[in-house]
């Protein structure tokens, strides 16, 4: 017999009926419902506290010292590693070069060359923040920093 859409239901014991609770003695969960007598889960709402909440105690994120700090300007500031310069067919770079070759992100507005790898050829850079240890590659490649 083919299997037809109005003839679906699921197995056997799949699917339970709910329970019905505060339906008087003889269910076995009448008068408080199976939640016990008085307290804060025999109240309406659940016994729902505030995520963190500990009975009045000191909650662990306000004990725990404040550490850290995230700059704001950071998202604003893009690093280029000096091996990609190397990379780059381009004798004069600057911000738009950069941006042109994919190698800092759309919404950067500034840029910051770092030394990792090492640089083989003369190059100028135009505008660009540079460590101190990626200037001195550049100048010792023949480079200069504008």
């Amino acid at each position: 017999m083919p299997m037809r859409l109005n003839t679906l239901k699921p197995a056997p014991g799949a699917r339970k009926d709910r329970v019905r609770v505060g339906r008087g003695i003889g269910s076995g969960l009448g008068k408080t419902a199976g939640r016990g007598h008085k307290g804060q889960f025999a109240r309406s709402g659940k016994g729902k506290v505030k995520a963190g909440f500990e009975g009045g105690q000191m909650p662990l994120q306000r004990r725990l010292p404040k550490v850290g700090f995230r700059s704001k300007k950071l998202k604003d500031i893009s690093e280029v590693l000096l091996y990609q310069l190397d990379a780059l067919k381009v004798d004069a770079i600057d911000f738009d070069a950069l941006k042109a070759a994919g190698l800092i992100t759309t919404r950067a507005k500034r840029a910051k060359i770092v030394k990792k790898g090492e640089i083989k050829r003369a190059i100028t850079l135009k505008g660009v923040a540079v460590t101190a240890g990626a200037k001195a590659a550049i100048e010792a490649a023949g480079g200069s920093v504008e």
